[in-house]
């Protein structure tokens, strides 16, 4: 039995199905997922201990026995603590059979095999009954089945099921209450995560204003929910408009109803500004007194608390459908819609009877197309003027007003730049019809449309009629493409030079001209624990999944690097950032491997959790691009990322599992660049 797998192609641009061995999706899943990071967090573990130890202790109190439904179970952890608590039985349901597996065994070896039952199945498809499942209705319910959004993992469907069929009318519910916060801010930041911002460009006949379609500026975007590490956003890239307010909060002890609805609060500015941005957090609070609370409140609303670091619950940025003029004390209505699985929120100046009239409770839908081919980093990088500065310093230098200019890269500004800059003649070459969608509208918008020809195909297949029969004097990329998931997978700007080389001119400009890739050993403040076993965790041996982790992170023989935002993610280098790999886009791709071997000195003391890969694209002479490095650490090792960009991390199992030596002074590397496959393997050892 063969399963099939997306993965990007970094020599086609294009996503591909492999056919994988049927474990592999298995693999995958428990590698990538956040069970270490939620054993981590310490906070949600003892709250959700001293929860269901109170649940537990109400019921036997009233005379009755303990009987707990976990759903979601996981590594049978919350159901281990009931029957630690005093439950007389547990049944613990759990639907991903790898997962099923490792909880029956963490549950025998922990001695609780008599008390908990693992069931191997959705909540949905239990059954209760002497022949059941379940020999009877739970009087405990006890679940974690939150994401950052509170609802995204279809817990509303799954409470509404179980007080239906699963769990006794009246019920203890572990946690008891979950409450959703808001906050209305202003934040020139984010609010360029989700529009295109008007580009201004200094030209020969004067400056020229690059304008967003109308249509993207009234686009409402897509409802999915930006999730970020909200205490990594200083206080100087948002302005708070009004306090924090309870937006709603869910009973679980009760019967929840999934059906889509709206919640409504009344918000007073507390100061004047353009409300753009809700951000939003919850908390639960494990007891019906709220004594026992677990929050995701970010570093501002409890400056006196210590901070609990997570990553599988973090914050939500919400965008409003339009940038709304809000003045001090002048009260507007925010409104917060849902369906069974996601949230979207307005914004009315108008009184609650009016408001209820406006609006209905339709998904928001993105009609203009960006949103569906820019993600909320692409934005970002489009809206980064020192960015697109540097890419006209560049184009400068190559272009004239001779110039045949060929651009090659996903819904880029770079051939509307080209033209603004006097280029003769402009082709774009877009590998989507959304691209070619965005593009269109935006060069309509700016009266381009019969200035700059779009091209919908494959580089190899374009043919010298594309381009009017005209050789390509200037072929230019940022690089950036929507497939791409690692740095070097923006490579395939190389693949695609190499495809159209007939018709490139013989002294073609290539921009950039060449790119490298970089490496530096760090320490991660908090990362590393998404990695790192857990061994005992509240008392109860889970190694069973420690080793189930590792065993998925090894089922390649070569390990791999995986993709994470930095700016979230503080580290302290550990040693100076070395250039590794060297890639040449003025000739085509060789035919032969890439590959380099060397050591990097570790110059501060710290732990080696592992190697941060990214890319530096040359642009011209003395233009450079860092996806990466922004400026190289201080003293101390502080290092400043490329906010719009996923950088490499390369994790060292032996650190994470402390079977390292205690202090390496040094780390070799093995790198090489696959050029049929585009991939690039790795190896580093601690010296």
């Amino acid at each position: 039995m063969k399963t099939f797998c997306g993965r990007a192609n970094p020599t086609t641009g294009a996503m591909e199905w492999l056919e994988e061995a049927e474990d592999y999706d298995y693999h995958q899943e428990i590698a990538r997922s956040r069970y270490a990071d939620m054993l981590h967090d310490k906070d949600r573990n003892v709250k959700y201990y001293q929860g269901i130890r109170a649940a537990v202790s109400r019921v036997k109190e009233r005379g009755d026995k303990a009987i707990v439904l976990d759903i979601g179970t996981g590594t049978g952890l919350l159901a281990m603590m009931a029957a630690s608590a005093g439950a007389d039985f547990c049944y613990a349901v759990e639907v991903f059979r790898p997962m099923a597996n490792a909880a029956v065994k963490i549950v025998e070896k922990n001695g609780f095999s008599d008390k908990i039952k693992v069931i191997n199945k959705h909540s949905t498809e239990v059954t209760v009954g002497p022949d059941g499942d379940m020999e009877c209705r739970a009087n405990i319910l006890v679940t974690e089945l939150f994401d950052t959004e509170l609802i995204g993992e279809g817990a509303l469907p799954t409470y509404e099921h179980a007080h239906k069929y699963l769990v006794q009318e009246g019920c203890e519910a572990v946690p008891h209450r979950a409450t959703v916060y808001v906050q209305l801010v202003e934040s020139k930041r984010m609010w360029a995560w989700n529009k295109l911002f008007p580009i201004h460009v200094e030209a020969e006949d004067g400056e020229k204003i690059i304008v967003p379609p109308s249509e993207m500026e009234n686009c409402p975007g897509v409802p999915s929910v930006c999730d970020i590490q909200l205490n990594q956003v200083p206080s100087s890239d948002f302005t708070a408009l009004s306090d924090v307010v309870t937006m709603f909060s869910v009973d679980f002890s009760k019967p929840v109803q999934s059906a889509s609805t709206s919640y409504r609060v009344q918000l007073e500015p507390v100061r004047s500004g353009k409300a753009q941005i809700v951000l939003s957090w919850w908390d639960i609070g494990m007891d019906p007194s709220g004594m026992i609370n677990c929050t995701m409140a970010p570093y501002w609303v409890n400056p006196t608390s210590a901070l609990q670091w997570r990553d599988h619950w973090m914050q939500c940025v919400y965008f409003l459908p339009r940038e709304e003029q809000v003045l001090q004390g002048e009260q507007v209505l925010l409104t917060a819609r849902r369906d069974e699985y996601c949230l979207w929120y307005s914004l009315q100046r108008a009184r609650a009877e009016e408001a209820e009239a406006a609006g209905g409770v339709e998904s928001p839908v993105c009609r203009c197309h960006a949103h569906l081919l820019w993600n909320r980093p692409r934005f970002g990088q489009l809206n980064d003027q020192a960015r697109t500065r540097q890419y006209i310093r560049a184009l400068r230098t190559v272009l004239n007003t001779d110039s045949v200019c060929l651009c090659i890269s996903d819904g880029s500004l770079l051939p509307v730049l080209a033209h603004c800059l006097g280029a003769k003649q402009v082709f774009t070459v877009e590998n989507s019809g959304v691209s070619c969608s965005v593009m269109e509208k935006l060069l309509k918008a700016n009266h381009l449309e019969d200035k700059i020809k779009i091209i919908e195909a494959r580089p190899e297949l374009l043919k010298p009629s594309h381009f009017e029969d005209k050789k390509i004097s200037v072929l230019v990329g940022e690089p950036f493409f929507s497939t791409s998931l690692l740095p070097w997978h923006n490579l395939y700007f190389w693949y695609a030079r190499t495809a159209v080389s007939r018709h490139l001119s013989n002294n073609v400009s290539v921009l950039p001209q060449s790119a490298a890739l970089h490496m530096m050993i760090v320490e991660f403040q908090d990362l590393w624990r998404i990695r790192s076993p857990c061994g005992i965790c509240e008392g109860f041996d889970v190694q069973t999944m420690d080793d189930m982790i590792k065993d998925s992170l090894n089922f390649r023989e070569s390990k791999e690097a995986e993709p994470h935002p930095l700016w979230e993610y503080p580290c302290k280098s550990l040693s100076d950032p070395q250039e590794v790999l060297a890639f040449d886009f003025r000739e085509p791709v060789p035919q032969q491997c890439l590959s380099t071997e060397g050591s990097v000195d570790l110059l501060r003391k710290g732990k080696s959790h592992g190697a941060v890969l990214w890319m530096e694209y040359h642009l011209a002479a003395d233009i450079s691009i860092s996806t990466g490095l922004m400026q190289i650490p201080n003293e101390k090792g502080t290092c400043a990322w490329n906010p719009h960009c996923k950088q490499a991390v390369y994790f060292f199992s032996p650190v994470l599992e402390s079977e390292a030596l205690s202090d390496p002074t040094a780390v070799t590397y093995a790198i090489s660049f696959d050029t049929k496959t585009g991939e690039i393997a790795m190896d580093f050892k601690l010296l």
